[in-house]
């Protein structure tokens, strides 16, 4: 199996790339005036600064673009980014402006990390908080003191808040960058000093607000969740609970359907957590990427009860039309429910742009020669363009194969395993998602264990007599 890597896209001059291109640079030009404020620099100076400020923002274009090009994509996470550094330089202006050096680390720089984290990941987190920090630290008295704690500081928050959807975990992350900062302050006063009288009474209690600060996180991921169409984990638990109306539904009027959803959100969480996706995402939008099979539950074999199937009386175009209209069905119904545009792309991607086979070949066998008509039976995809849409698409198509057995054995299972993903990668379903060999060869084997321990064999149990 080839590596299945995508190429690296090549900046065009897009709508789209110019609108980001005018947020990064209003964002240059607002942090560059906000460090100029009130100081009388010569043009030089003002150069100098703009092209530091420009620098620390090409560096984070460049990271964006080598690890989280998808972000690129969608001008509103590029906004999310830019408005959070925006602010923290605003704020820590106003605050030496306001009151100069001696209240500098009340600013809760460690929020920064905790709502980067909630919806991305800890590098990007990290990151991002590196180059605020360094921009914040252009207009503070003691530039290296400021950048060091704060930079520490929100280290420690991405360390501990580990589960941002267990509430307890931010007090606990709170308290820690009230440590940190204690501890790295009374340090720095001994290191220069030697004397711990310079440890005031003042510092610990403003270290201790900026900890406090720090739990208003919380409201301010809601409000971003909201307005930028962010997802956070505290949402993805609440939208995996099976008593969710939808999936309430779900069970009601497509019991096989919604049982299918979840093995399949099984087996997607299980591979998502051997390659390191986003396990909570993976396993919420298996639950949901079959939602559109409420609209004619019993078109689909796995709601029939009594096995008369309403296909015998339609043409194999017909029926793959039923079938296939199953992803814009749930599209329709997932925005009627208000799900989030993550969920959706689930549903969306979880066939790509394969072919109703099965359909296909019944049309072909009554009509032999018209493979023309193969747009007929072709989902309309898109293909999955991430990890964790592709490891449900996966995960879908291997628990639904694997219910066609007629013999469960170690071998067999494997079989199949390896078979559905090399045609799925053959069709080219993968040409849009990260993936490498190890990642598929950890999938593979995370599929071929569960589906194993599913179908194990059992003793038959005498009667009682």
């Amino acid at each position: 199996m080839s590596e299945i890597i995508p190429q690296r896209k090549k900046l065009s001059f897009t709508k789209k790339g110019i609108i980001n291109l005018v947020l990064f640079c209003a964002s240059i030009a607002g942090v560059t005036a906000i460090i100029l404020h009130n100081a009388k620099v010569t043009m030089l100076e003002t150069t100098g600064t703009l092209i530091v400020v420009a620098l620390c923002y090409l560096i984070l274009f460049l990271f964006l673009l080598q690890f989280r090009h998808e972000i690129l994509n969608v001008s509103r996470k590029i906004l999310f980014m830019l408005l959070i550094i925006f602010v923290f330089v605003l704020l820590t202006k106003y605050v030496t402006g306001k009151f100069g050096n001696d209240l500098i680390f009340i600013v809760p720089f460690a929020i920064i990390p905790v709502i980067i984290r909630t919806f991305y990941d800890s590098r990007l987190a990290l990151f991002i908080l590196l180059i605020t920090v360094m921009l914040s630290g252009q207009v503070v008295v003691q530039p290296f003191e400021f950048i060091l704690m704060s930079f520490i500081s929100g280290m420690v928050a991405i360390f501990t808040l580990t589960n941002i959807y267990k509430r307890t975990r931010l007090f606990f992350t709170s308290a820690s960058v009230i440590i940190s900062l204690s501890g790295l302050y009374l340090g720095i006063c001994l290191m220069h000093n030697g004397d711990l009288h310079k440890f005031l009474l003042s510092d610990l209690i403003m270290f201790c607000g900026n900890g406090v600060l720090v739990l208003l996180s919380y409201p301010l991921i809601i409000i971003f969740e909201q307005r930028f169409l962010l997802i956070s984990e505290t949402t993805l638990l609440e939208l995996s609970d099976t008593n969710q109306p939808l999936l309430r539904k779900l069970a009601e009027e497509a019991p096989g359907s919604f049982q299918h959803s979840l093995q399949v959100a099984n087996l997607a969480e299980e591979a998502a957590r051997a390659i390191g996706a986003h396990l909570l995402l993976v396993r919420a939008g298996a639950l949901y990427h079959d939602i559109g099979k409420i609209a004619n539950p019993f078109y689909y074999i796995e709601n029939l009860a009594d096995g008369v199937s309403p296909h015998e009386g339609l043409s194999p175009g017909e029926s793959a039309k039923v079938i296939i209209n199953h992803v814009k069905n749930g599209v329709i119904l997932a925005k009627n429910y208000k799900l989030p545009v993550q969920i959706i792309d689930f549903i969306r991607t979880h066939h790509g742009t394969t072919i109703a086979y099965y359909f296909y070949k019944k049309f072909l066998d009554e009509n032999p020669g018209k493979t023309k008509m193969v747009k007929d039976f072709e989902y309309p995809g898109p293909k999955p363009f991430s990890k964790e849409t592709a490891v449900v698409m996966m995960a879908d198509a291997a628990e639904a194969s694997s219910r066609s057995l007629g013999k469960y054995t170690e071998e067999g299972i494997s079989e199949l395993v390896e078979r559905i993903l090399y045609l799925q990668e053959q069709d080219g379903q993968f040409s849009d998602v990260p993936l490498t060999f190890k990642d598929i060869s950890d999938i593979k084997a995370v599929f071929k264990k569960r589906l194993s321990n599913i179908y194990h064999p059992r003793i038959a149990y005498p009667e009682r007599i």
